[in-house]
């Protein structure tokens, strides 16, 4: 068994700082080089919850209607429970506000407006929804 001064002393394998923060740099860069072309199947994602959220809606309006002989304009009356949304600053998850905008004897027209600019251009991704389960993106994103 050697003594514990010549341990000491032994040279390691290891990396040095400079080589480490190379190649953080070279990541980084590469991470800023893909960044603009995963934005729009990022937006395309979280759009995903808006049109879930409107077909919940649009089954939650046409059961009151089948129960009332009419619509809502009443999330809390029709069963809907919007979560929390991500700007609220207390843990919440939700990217769209959910409303109904417009309601008739014959048809109601439901809204998801985005409470993030996904992509930063100014506009805030909007779609809507009708009776008839018609869905179409009003402000793209």
């Amino acid at each position: 068994m050697e003594p514990p001064e010549t341990l000491l002393n032994k040279k390691v394998k290891a990396y040095t700082l400079t080589e480490i923060l190379v190649v953080l740099v070279i990541i980084g860069i590469l991470v800023l080089l893909a960044l603009p072309n995963l934005l729009p199947q990022i937006t395309k994602a979280k759009s995903m919850e808006a049109k879930l959220q409107l077909e919940h809606v649009q089954t939650l309006e046409r059961n009151y209607f089948y129960e009332h002989s009419k619509y809502s304009k009443d999330l809390t009356e029709i069963g809907f429970i919007q979560e929390k949304l991500v700007t609220d600053g207390d843990g919440g998850h939700a990217n769209y506000r959910i409303e109904i905008t417009n309601v008739s004897s014959s048809g109601f027209t439901g809204r998801a407006t985005s409470v993030v600019d996904f992509n930063q251009n100014g506009a805030f991704n909007t779609w809507e929804i009708d009776q008839d389960k018609n869905l179409k993106e009003v402000t793209p994103d």
